[in-house]
């Protein structure tokens, strides 16, 4: 697979307990202002990255950071892995703005994000 077809982790969210107190801290480490701002999600955007904050781990129940693979085709990819012996997670849903995600988790529990822009 080439570098182009698979652009690598571009996302990061981290669950927060606190996230007036979380989007102080990194607004600080990151020097931008979020943005998007919301009770449910805290996002920035700094040298390319997108760094999220998801109170309480969110919906999916995020108990540490998950890095997201930016992938051309999430269902294709969750396809691969799975027959390479990931474990399916969170099937691929769309969370707004033509944006699919997925989670997988790996041989040792470790979580891995697939996202698709459409």
């Amino acid at each position: 697979m080439t570098g182009s077809s698979s652009p690598g982790i571009k996302t990061v969210l981290h669950p927060v307990s606190d996230l007036a107190k979380a989007k102080a801290v990194y607004a600080a480490l990151l020097g931008v202002a979020p943005q998007s701002d919301s009770s449910y999600y805290v996002g920035f955007e700094a040298g390319g990255q997108h760094i999220g904050l998801v109170p309480g781990g969110g919906p999916q129940g995020m108990t540490s950071p998950v890095a997201y693979w930016h992938v051309p085709d999430v269902e294709a990819k969750l396809a691969e892995l799975i027959a390479a012996g990931a474990t399916v997670k969170e099937a691929a849903h769309d969370v707004g703005g033509g944006r699919l995600v997925a989670t997988v988790t790996d041989p040792d529990g470790n979580v891995l994000g697939l996202l698709q822009d459409r």
